[in-house]
C-alpha cells in the first residue's frame, strides 16, 4: 500500500473549509496552502489568499520563483522546530507559516498574514521596492498595492498563528505530537516585534544593553526560564535596532550571549568540560545560519538548553527555594524591605536563605537587592528626565547621599556622570 505524503492526502477540502471558516471568524486573513516543493495547492486555499501586493509580486518570473523559495525556506524551518514561523518574506512583507506535519513526516505549509506590522509609510515603501530590485514589476501600482495591505500587530498575528496552529491538528486527526512541541516553545518572534515596533515608537537612540547581561545571567543561574527569556529578547531588540539587517553584527552578538549563558551554567553548576564541548557545535550553528530572524530563533532555543543543563546539575529543590526571594525582591526593591520580609517570601529563615542565596547566585541578598536598585537607576537615568533625587527614591533609597555613593562604588561614576556621559554618546 502506498505511503500517503500529499497533504490533500490528509486534509480534504471538507475539512479545510471548516478550518478556513473558524480562521477567518476570528481574523481576517486568508489562507494558502503549499505542498513541500512551495507549490500552491488550490483546492486548499482561500479565495483572497493573494492579495493585490503579492499578485503584482508573482507577475514576474523572478517574483514568482522568490515567492516560492521563501515558502520553502519557512517550511524547512518550521518541521525543523516543530512549530509555526513567522518572518518578513523577501518582498518586506510578514508571512506566517503552520507546518502540516504527521508525526515526523512534514507534508507541506499553511500560509498566512501577507501584512504588515504597521501603516505603510515613506521608509517602508522604500524598504520594499529595495528589496524587489532587479524584478521587473509596475512600481506605480506596486506602490499602490503596498497601502491597500492589511495592517496587523506582531501580538495579533502570534495569537492567529496559535489559534491556527491548534484548530489545524484538531480538525486533521495529526499526530497530535508536534502540537506538544509546539507547546514548549517561546513566541519569540512576536515577542521581540513588539518590543521593536515599541522602540520605534519612541523615537529613542537604542544602545546595546549591558546592564541587562548581568540580569540574564541571575536568570539563568535560578533556572527562570520566562524571566531569562524576556531579557533575552530584549536584547535582541536592541541589537536588531541598533545594526538593523548587519547580520555579521548579530552573529558577533550571539557568540557573546553564547559566552554570557556559558558563564551562567558553569555559575550554575554545569561542568565546565561538557559545555566546551557543547559551545563548539553552538558556535558552528552559529556560522551556519544566514539570516536575523533563524539566528535570533535559535538562540532562543540554546537558552532553553542552557537552563535545562542548570537544572539537571543542581539541585532543582535549592533553586525552588530561591526563585521566590528574587522574585520578591525584584517585584518590591522600590520598597523598604527587610531581610525577613524576603526570607518570608520564601518560606525559609534568614540564615539559610542567605546560605542558599550566596550557594546559588554567588551573592549576598543584601548584594542582589543593591544590584536590582542600581539597574533599574541606571534604566531610568538612560529613559527618563528625571531628576537624580527622583530616582533615588523611586529605586527604595531615601538618602541620596548614600544612594550617589552606593551607584558609584559599583558603577564607577556618580548617578549625573552616568548620565551626562551615556548623553554625550548619542
Amino acid at each position: 500500500m502506498k505511503q500517503k505524503t500529499d497533504i490533500s492526502d490528509f486534509v480534504s477540502k471538507k475539512t479545510f473549509a471548516q478550518i478556513e471558516e473558524a480562521f477567518l471568524n476570528n481574523f481576517a486573513l486568508g489562507l494558502e496552502t503549499c505542498d513541500i516543493r512551495g507549490r500552491q495547492v488550490a483546492s486548499l486555499c482561500s479565495k483572497n489568499c493573494q492579495p493585490e501586493f503579492c499578485q503584482i509580486v508573482k507577475s514576474s518570473p523572478s517574483g514568482e520563483q522568490r515567492c516560492r523559495q521563501d515558502r520553502m525556506r519557512s517550511m524547512n524551518i518550521a518541521f525543523e522546530t516543530g512549530q509555526p514561523y513567522i518572518c518578513i518574506c523577501h518582498a518586506g512583507i510578514v508571512l506566517g507559516c503552520v507546518p502540516v506535519m504527521d508525526g515526523d513526516i512534514p507534508l507541506g505549509g499553511v500560509f498566512f498574514g501577507k501584512c504588515l506590522w504597521e501603516p505603510a509609510n515613506e521608509n517602508l515603501v522604500g524598504e520594499i521596492n529595495k528589496r524587489l530590485k532587479g524584478i521587473r514589476l509596475n512600481r506605480r501600482q506596486l506602490n499602490d498595492s503596498i497601502n491597500k495591505l492589511t495592517v496587523v500587530s506582531g501580538r495579533n498575528v502570534h495569537k492567529a498563528t496559535e489559534f491556527l496552529f491548534i484548530l489545524m491538528y484538531q480538525m486533521t486527526g495529526l499526530d497530535p505530537r508536534v502540537v506538544r512541541w509546539r507547546s514548549q516553545r517561546s513566541a519569540q518572534q512576536a515577542e521581540i516585534a513588539e518590543i521593536v515596533r515599541e522602540q520605534k515608537q519612541k523615537g529613542e537612540k537604542v544602545h546595546y544593553p549591558l546592564e541587562r547581561e548581568k540580569e540574564l545571567i541571575n536568570k539563568v543561574k535560578i533556572g527562570d526560564r520566562i524571566g531569562a527569556r524576556e531579557i533575552l529578547n530584549t536584547i535582541l531588540a536592541a541589537i536588531m535596532l541598533s545594526d538593523p539587517g548587519d547580520l555579521n553584527v548579530l552573529k558577533a552578538r550571539m557568540l557573546e550571549l553564547l559566552s554570557i549563558l556559558s558563564r551562567s551554567a558553569v555559575e550554575g553548576g554545569v561542568d565546565i568540560n561538557f559545555l566546551l564541548e557543547r559551545n563548539l557545535q553552538y558556535i558552528n550553528r552559529v556560522m551556519e545560519i544566514d539570516n536575523q530572524q533563524d539566528l535570533c530563533v535559535w538562540i532562543g532555543s540554546a537558552l532553553n538548553d542552557f537552563i535545562e543543563l542548570v537544572y539537571s546539575s543542581q539541585d532543582s529543590r535549592k533553586i525552588t527555594q530561591v526563585k521566590p526571594a528574587v522574585e520578591y525582591i525584584e517585584k518590591n526593591y522600590a520598597g523598604q524591605i527587610s531581610l525577613a520580609e524576603i526570607a518570608r517570601a520564601a518560606h525559609l529563615s534568614v540564615s539559610r536563605l542567605a546560605h542558599l542565596f550566596k550557594e546559588q547566585l554567588g551573592i549576598t541578598i543584601i548584594d542582589y537587592l543593591t544590584g536590582v536598585r542600581i539597574e533599574h537607576a541606571k534604566q531610568m537615568l538612560l529613559s527618563t528626565n528625571k531628576s537624580c533625587t527622583e530616582i533615588c527614591f523611586e529605586v527604595g533609597y531615601n538618602n541620596q547621599s548614600y544612594f550617589t555613593r552606593t551607584f558609584k562604588d559599583i558603577v564607577g561614576l556618580t548617578p549625573r556622570q552616568f548620565r551626562e556621559q551615556n548623553n554625550r554618546r548619542e
